[in-house]
């Protein structure tokens, strides 16, 4: 069987989890499937937990563009990434059986920090300060600066993280199909001196924003891709683009983004 047809198995590793993924792993078996324990070597990623299982799978396994991910549920409920359920493995083999299988494509940001080396991110890139005091961005817009920013920090996130840390400040919720990124403000303080839009803003996907963080006292901001922490000591400027690269998901008859976020949150 070639490469493209061997599922790699992604999941947590507490004893529950690793046992049910031991179930799946024999039942997609016992239906012919192969399976390796080499994710470079697989055509098919399958996630076993929950959304923020989904997106460590595809940090994990580097963003591979040249095979589909796949989400399977533990906790009986879909997701934004997860269209299976684990009760209900015959939903996902027949899917994965089916000879014209279709795909959906999500987004991702590319973010570079202090002129390093890029990295993904497939729902957002969010920075904080760590202190008990606020701090101070520059932000710009290819060379224009936009504005200064004063407050707790900013959540830059791709349309279907829109959904997630983004709407939780009130951002807008994206469609997929735009190619675009957003920003959006956390406890931003507006007076004489700072002055910004107060909401979130969006950003065609051809645009570059760029935050330089001005360093008295705000040196040690966290940072985060994802639901990842990034152990970076020290943080001048932040430069992010909507990248070209795309996640690769199956195009079910019920799970347009829509009607995820329909699930997700009615």
């Amino acid at each position: 069987m070639d490469r493209k047809h061997k599922i790699f198995l992604f999941s947590r590793l507490d004893e529950d989890t690793i046992h049910k993924k031991a179930y799946v792993e024999n039942q997609l078996k016992k239906k012919g499937f192969s399976l390796t324990d080499d994710y470079s070597q697989a055509g098919i990623i399958i996630s076993i937990g929950s959304d923020g299982t989904f997106l460590q799978a595809v940090r994990k396994t580097d963003f591979r563009q040249d095979c589909l991910y796949l989400g399977l549920s533990l906790k009986g409920a879909h997701g934004v990434y997860c269209d299976f359920k684990y009760d209900e493995l015959d939903v996902l083999v027949q899917t994965l059986k089916h000879p014209n299988l279709e795909e959906r494509r999500y987004p991702l940001l590319e973010v570079t920090i202090n002129n390093h080396k890029p990295f993904y991110c497939l729902n957002e890139f969010s920075i904080r300060s760590t202190i008990i005091r606020t701090f101070v961005i520059d932000i710009s817009i290819d060379k224009l600066l936009f504005e200064t920013f004063l407050g707790d920090g900013l959540i830059i996130s791709t349309p279907t993280g829109s959904t997630a840390y983004n709407k939780s400040v009130r951002g807008a919720v994206i469609d997929p199909l735009l190619p675009c990124f957003q920003v959006s403000e956390l406890a931003s303080v507006n007076n004489n001196r700072y002055r910004t839009l107060g909401t979130s803003f969006i950003l065609s996907g051809d645009r570059k924003l760029t935050l330089d963080i001005q360093q008295e006292g705000n040196e040690f901001p966290s940072t985060a891709a994802d639901n990842e922490a990034l152990g970076i000591k020290q943080v001048e400027k932040v430069e992010a683009v909507l990248s070209e690269k795309v996640i690769r998901t199956a195009k079910l008859s019920d799970n347009s983004f829509f009607e995820k976020v329909q699930r997700t949150f009615f």
